[in-house]
């Protein structure tokens, strides 16, 4: 083929491309900005059948692209509130429910979910971008006053993480942390066909309803117990504990918490919503060792299905960080350190628990168990 048959013939192929993924209005769809618009109208309206919306409702979207979802949930709620990062979804929206009985329920904020500040909503329903799905579960449920719930369409493996109990082969930290502080439940899955452009993976529907009021309990202390346990998640905790830099972090916090008589229960901790979104992050606890060939994918890829995912585990050496406003030590640990932390695990029985099959009232009488002991994980 000549030259200008090639250019031509290439000229086609993204001319089809950009056919394929258009949409309302002629609209190209970006797959690398989570740009996959929910197409079928069966799925759109069983979403917000499902979501429960009442005349009274204010409902919050993130990232409504041309409005399809957007439009169904302004026949229901007294208003939608919808933030979305692409300008020129943002005229598409505001041309659709121009001139409509519409117009003055909706309220369209252009910019970034996880840096604007959230008005008050009572429902959360959105078909959200993958690459973002932790981060923004745990700015919803940090939100403050808190929501009646949220009916969020994830990766379906993010999902099912989510949703994952003890013993379930997805079971992880991500579950862990969001069911302490919500109640989860699966929907209903969506093939990928009813996208467009269509993601590299199924999706599925999620309901999370915050806990009212949520657990009184440490949240940094409790994120740094769960991932320290979910780094090594098929062991047991007796093993977990057992390792050098385990006891040498907690040692130091040990003596440093001792040295500022904060016992347990007097510790300075950051405002609720900084701790509840530090319970989305993939950065490790300070100077727990939390490697281990059982590392944890909690963070779904984006809807492309390529990429990396966020990982709780990481390697020895980068997890051991310095212990904050402790030196780090290069000697053993004391013997009678660790004694305590061994007759902690066994009084308890957790010594030979393994944490993928550990319930959330195992965690918190673990937690409260050490803390009694003036060991912090924080």
């Amino acid at each position: 083929m000549s030259g200008n048959g090639l250019r031509v013939a290439g000229g086609i192929a993204k001319r089809a491309a950009k056919q394929k993924n258009a949409g309302v209005g002629g609209l190209e769809f970006h797959k690398s900005k989570g740009q996959h618009i929910l197409k079928n109208p069966l799925v759109v309206q069983s979403i917000v059948d499902k979501s429960g919306i009442k005349s009274t409702d204010v409902v919050l979207e993130i990232g409504p692209g041309t409005g399809n979802l957007t439009m169904k949930l302004l026949e229901k709620a007294k208003k939608v509130v919808a933030i979305e990062l692409d300008p020129r979804m943002v005229l598409e929206l505001s041309r659709r429910v121009q001139g409509t009985p519409y117009q003055q329920q909706l309220q369209v904020i252009h910019g970034d979910f996880m840096k604007v500040e959230l008005p008050y909503f009572d429902l959360c329903v959105a078909n959200i971008p993958y690459n973002i799905s932790s981060p923004l579960t745990f700015k919803l449920l940090a939100h403050r006053p808190a929501f009646r719930a949220a009916i969020i369409m994830y990766q379906h493996e993010f999902a099912m993480r989510l949703v994952a109990r003890p013993g379930d082969s997805l079971y992880s930290r991500l579950a862990v942390n969001t069911q302490l502080l919500a109640r989860v439940s699966h929907l209903l899955k969506v093939g990928k066909n009813n996208f467009r452009p269509p993601p590299k993976v199924d999706s599925s529907v999620v309901r999370i309803e915050p806990r009212h009021p949520p657990p009184p309990i440490p949240l940094l202390e409790w994120d740094g117990l769960v991932r320290l346990a979910f780094g090594r998640k098929n062991k047991t905790l007796g093993a977990a504990f057992r390792t050098s830099r385990t006891l040498q972090a907690l040692e130091q916090n040990y003596i440093t918490f001792k040295a500022l008589s904060l016992g347990a229960g007097q510790q300075q901790q950051q405002p609720a919503a900084a701790s509840i979104a530090a319970l989305g992050s993939s950065s490790e606890p300070a100077g727990m060792d939390v490697s281990d060939d059982e590392d944890d994918d909690d963070e779904a890829a984006a809807a492309g299905g390529s990429s990396s995912m966020a990982v709780d585990g990481m390697d020895a050496d980068a997890a051991a960080v310095q212990a904050p406003g402790a030196r780090r030590t290069k000697g053993k640990v004391s013997p009678e350190f660790k004694e305590l932390v061994m007759r902690v695990l066994t009084a308890g029985g957790f010594d030979q628990m393994r944490p993928a099959k550990m319930t959330q009232e195992d965690f918190l009488k673990l937690l409260a168990d050490f803390n009694a002991a003036d060991i912090h994980f924080s």
